[in-house]
């Protein structure tokens, strides 16, 4: 949920790969109630690569909704994206977590009470966005705001997915309960310059395969930006 969670490709990828990863608005240490919508995670994204000076175009990784993200980025400013890589997340979107998400606000006294609530096949993915409070145990975004970035990135995404031409990366996990592997093969193929590949993981593919997920993603970023 956050950009502590690709630490560990951090590592693996380096040092011939610097990879940066930001929090989007409104999780890990971003500023929270803040207007959620593409245009806006497409400014903070531009705004990051200028504050860093990064005038080249650079390969962009988006995992989940953040996947979205990146295609419009590729789409909308080509001029900076070399590559794009989306983990397991498709271009047709109409999802609502209300049920389950809205229960996950507030402080518990333990962390096991927190990890109890989150559910055993969420909270191995979320534990970076746990953190201690005077209280207890708390997640570092607001419940609220999750579902208002589910509702900005739902809604059908092909044809900007069809828009941008740099070389692209899709990655599905085979046991993911988020998307159809064969769903997310159909988007590939139906985009040139666009190769896929499927992981024994889950949704999170980077956490679930996290050697056999660097591997690929290396071999890709020497063939397409060489």
């Amino acid at each position: 949920m956050g950009g502590s969670d690709f630490s560990g490709l951090a590592a693996d990828l380096g040092p011939g790969w610097r990879l940066i990863a930001l929090d989007q608005r409104g999780f890990g240490e971003t500023d929270h109630n803040a207007p959620h919508g593409i245009p806006a995670y497409l400014s903070d994204a531009i705004a990051l690569l200028d504050h860093l000076s990064m005038d080249r175009p650079v390969p962009v990784l988006g995992h989940s909704f953040g996947g979205v993200v990146a295609c419009h980025l590729a789409a909308a400013r080509p001029d900076r994206v070399s590559a794009l890589i989306i983990e397991d997340i498709g271009v047709t979107l109409d999802d609502d977590s209300s049920a389950h998400v809205a229960n996950w606000g507030g402080v518990f006294h333990l962390r096991e009470d927190l990890e109890n609530r989150l559910g055993p096949r969420l909270s191995p993915y979320l534990q970076n966005s746990i953190r201690r409070v005077a209280d207890g145990w708390t997640l570092n975004f607001e419940p609220a705001e999750f579902l208002l970035s589910e509702r900005a990135v739902n809604g059908d995404h092909r044809g900007v997915w069809l828009q941008s031409r740099c070389p692209a990366l899709v990655v599905s996990g085979s046991e993911s309960r988020v998307c159809d592997p064969a769903e997310l093969q159909a988007m590939a193929k139906s985009r040139e310059n666009t190769a896929f590949i499927q992981l024994r993981a889950g949704h999170s593919v980077h956490i679930d395969a996290p050697a056999e997920f660097a591997r690929h993603l290396r071999a890709f970023l020497e063939d397409s930006c060489a």
